[in-house]
């Protein structure tokens, strides 16, 4: 009995002694380093990308807003407010908002219209007609107030016409309106377009199928998915009309009081040399323009989030 537990045990530590070796060698041998590869992207690191970022910001943005606010640091309280609330400035507010937010309303549904046409229909000359509506990003501002001055004026090619009917649509609020939604029209076109070809007809096609109706479709399928690219559109023309000129100042007359508005009460005082005068109304109209964009890209996030939770 005790020659075979001897050979045994021989042959139980000649089975572990390697084993023991090859834990002893991978404790003992340092560990290799991990190597994490990253993968390369086309522009360069974070930190010089970020460092481009604000230094363009900077220079493009943040610079000339600091100078009109240093601008306006040298006026009190009470000279702002004189120079804001005359009453020349508060007619070109009214005339001004009034007329963007008309545009941007007529804009806004028009522009849908537009956008469902070229995303959901064929027909010749699609291409040449969607270019068009890129038109007014292309054309300088001004010759675009030149050829609606020379369309609608009482001697154009249609203001002629409306003339008969008692009806003059350049320089009056009218007109500024037309010049307006000639200039914004674009955005919301731009805006509510991709969405449209993003969606799949086969929902509106199962609402069909379920027994909707074409109103019901439109009200409970197409709307609520277009709707924040409506807001946004909306916004955005909007705020573009606020600060639009070159096409509106041959079409308004630029009669005080009434077909007067901000930006080119603006650029009089500058011909004026009142830089101050035109610093605070520009004022006026930046924290405006803001606050309108912020609030219009709260509704755009809450209308997303909505259907988000109804989906």
């Amino acid at each position: 009995m005790g020659a075979p537990a001897k050979s045994l045990s021989g042959l139980r530590q000649n089975i572990d002694a390697p084993v023991l070796d090859v834990q002893r060698l991978i404790v003992e041998q340092p560990r290799p380093l991990r190597l994490t590869r990253t993968r390369a992207g086309v522009l360069p690191g974070f930190g010089l990308s970020l460092g481009y970022t604000v230094l363009y910001l900077s220079l493009v943005v943040l610079l000339p807003l600091t100078a009109l606010f240093l601008k306006l640091s040298t006026l009190h309280w009470a000279q702002f407010w004189t120079i804001v609330s005359a009453p020349r400035v508060i007619a070109s507010y009214e005339l001004t908002f009034a007329t963007s937010f008309v545009a941007a309303v007529i804009n806004t549904i028009f522009g849908f219209v537009l956008a469902w046409v070229f995303t959901r229909y064929t027909f010749p000359g699609k291409a040449i007609f969607d270019a068009f509506i890129d038109l007014p990003f292309a054309l300088p501002t001004a010759v675009a107030g030149i050829a609606l001055t020379t369309v609608y004026a009482d001697t154009g090619w249609i203001g002629r016409l409306l003339t008969r009917f008692n009806i003059h649509l350049a320089f009056s609020a009218s007109g500024i309106t037309i010049a307006m939604i000639f200039v914004t029209l674009p955005f919301v076109v731009r805006s509510v377009q991709p969405v449209l070809q993003e969606m799949e007809k086969e929902v509106e096609e199962a609402a069909s199928s379920l027994g909707a109706g074409r109103w019901k479709i439109f009200s409970r399928v197409i709307f609520p998915a277009v709707l924040p690219a409506l807001i946004t559109g909306f916004g955005l023309s909007f705020a573009r009309a606020l600060g639009e000129y070159g096409s509106v100042v041959f079409i308004a007359g630029n009669m005080p009081m009434k077909t007067e508005i901000t930006s080119l009460l603006i650029i009089t005082k500058l011909e004026q040399y009142d830089y101050v005068g035109a610093t605070a109304i520009a004022i006026v109209m930046l924290v405006a323009s803001f606050v309108l964009l912020l609030g219009i890209n709260a509704l755009e996030r809450r209308s997303r989030r909505f259907q988000e939770v109804k989906a």
